[in-house]
């Protein structure tokens, strides 16, 4: 007897293929609107796949809805990565899987959800799986060495010990750190985020601590402090190597007796609060130099997590830049960019002294400023053109001028920008030509004057 299964999502039937050819099933399309609630409550289903789209507000109020009204039909989402959505679905769903996906997984997914009933185990490792995916959600990468450090974060996160996070400034320390939190026991605990380069020296105590009434002059009432907000929890201690020495020395008693007395106060109180550090420097040679102490190092230092300068996997950067135009379109309500070839070699070949969050901060200026859907290099304001000027092989010649020098520049980068425009269109002109934001018969000018064909080679 066939299974009767309704699909939840946009008219595109692509999702329900991967599973009608093989599986005895009759299927059912519901959009995503106000009627939907209804709809489930009223048919017999054996099961609802629910395709999950970010831009319809609909699906993050199915989720919620959902959790609270189960339909006695299992459950199975198909998630685009959204973080917002994944939070609403972890609660609802018996199973999910994030896009992109293989076939072969979806349909053994249908097939398991069709064939028995969900029990508790099955759907707390589902659980798991999703509260994993959605912990390294912001970390995109697929270099070696970031790939090495991704993961190590499960296994950080197990465990209740201090961890340390090392890495130049921009590499994502925090969203580790968030992760790390995210993917432990802690997870509904909270999360307490301290600047401590922005904690004035006479005000730490008081502010990691917390202080009683007429501990000083000011001190009108009982005031907690950010060791006491993050309870059992996580406390952040973001670029620690800022805190002067007598700052440090007020975090040995947490760190090593897991208490600390706030001040003005006669006791001390106990804390089950988890400690995650990150530094920019190298706090070994700070401790060499006597600017950090060795003590605190040795309390800091048990579990270790190093993220590489994102000129290290400069694969990565067409990677994360794809990304970035992705959710930044979302973020801001703009048409989807696209990046020239080009464009994206002379990204690939750029330092980024500030790492992930300088990318990302490029790209957002070009996202807001760029008129129409293909960024250009004019739209790249900030990134230093001269590696790509230098890289253009120039004729060197005693009787050029500077007009002259220009004009062979300039033709060197057209012919070069073309031929990898078309190497990206696969040859086809109509596409290259939108790639580069060109009419296309301004594109087949350009390629009749550097007598450039189709076919590449």
């Amino acid at each position: 007897m066939p299974h009767r299964i309704l699909f939840i999502e946009d008219m595109s039937p692509s999702v329900r293929d991967e599973c009608g050819t093989t599986l005895d099933i009759i299927s059912e399309f519901a959009p995503w609107d106000s009627s939907l609630a209804e709809r489930l409550c009223r048919r017999r289903l054996d099961l609802v796949v629910a395709v999950a789209v970010p831009s319809r507000p609909s699906a993050h109020s199915f989720f919620q809805w959902l959790a609270k009204a189960p339909i006695g039909a299992p459950t199975l989402a198909v998630l685009p990565g959204d973080e917002d959505l994944m939070r609403a679905a972890i609660k609802a769903v018996d199973d999910f899987v994030v896009a992109p996906f293989s076939g072969i997984e979806f349909r053994h997914r249908i097939a398991r959800l069709l064939g028995s009933e969900i029990d508790e185990r099955t759907k707390a490792a589902a659980h798991e799986n999703l509260t994993h995916e959605l912990g390294l959600t912001g970390l995109v990468g697929n270099h070696p060495a970031f790939l090495h450090s991704l993961k190590q974060i499960p296994a950080l996160a197990r465990s209740h010990s201090p961890v340390l996070i090392t890495g130049e400034t921009g590499t994502g320390k925090e969203m580790c750190a968030r992760a790390i939190h995210h993917l432990s026991s802690r997870r509904d605990l909270p999360f307490i985020a301290v600047d401590c380069a922005a904690l004035p020296e006479h005000l730490f105590e008081s502010e990691m601590f917390g202080h009683v009434r007429g501990a000083f002059t000011d001190a009108h009432r009982d005031q907690e402090g950010l060791v006491a907000l993050a309870g059992d929890g996580t406390l952040f201690l973001d670029e620690i190597d800022s805190l002067p020495i007598t700052a440090q020395s007020k975090l040995l008693r947490l760190l090593q007796e897991h208490s600390y007395r706030p001040v003005g106060s006669t006791r001390f109180i106990s804390t089950g609060a988890r400690i995650v550090a990150t530094c920019n420097q190298d706090l070994e040679r700070l401790v060499q130099e006597k600017k950090f102490r060795s003590d605190l190092f040795f309390r800091l230092n048990v579990l270790r997590l190093q993220l590489v300068p994102l000129r290290q996997r400069r694969s990565d950067v067409a990677l994360l830049s794809r990304h970035f135009l992705k959710t930044l379109a979302v973020e801001h309500g703009t048409a989807r960019k696209n990046f020239a070839p080009a464009l994206i070699q002379m990204l690939m070949d750029y330092d980024w002294p500030g790492n992930v969050r300088e990318l990302y901060n490029v790209l957002q200026r070009a996202v807001l400023l760029c008129p129409s859907t293909n960024i250009t290099l004019e739209q790249i304001t900030y990134v230093p053109i001269g590696k790509m000027a230098a890289s253009v092989q120039l004729p060197q010649s005693e009787s050029s001028n500077f007009r002259e020098a220009r004009a062979r520049a300039v033709m060197a980068f057209e012919r070069s920008y073309i031929e990898e425009t078309l190497r990206h269109s696969g040859g086809n002109v109509t596409r290259a030509a939108r790639l580069a934001g060109k009419d296309r018969r301004v594109f087949g000018r350009l390629m009749k004057r550097h007598h450039i064909t189709r076919d590449l080679g």
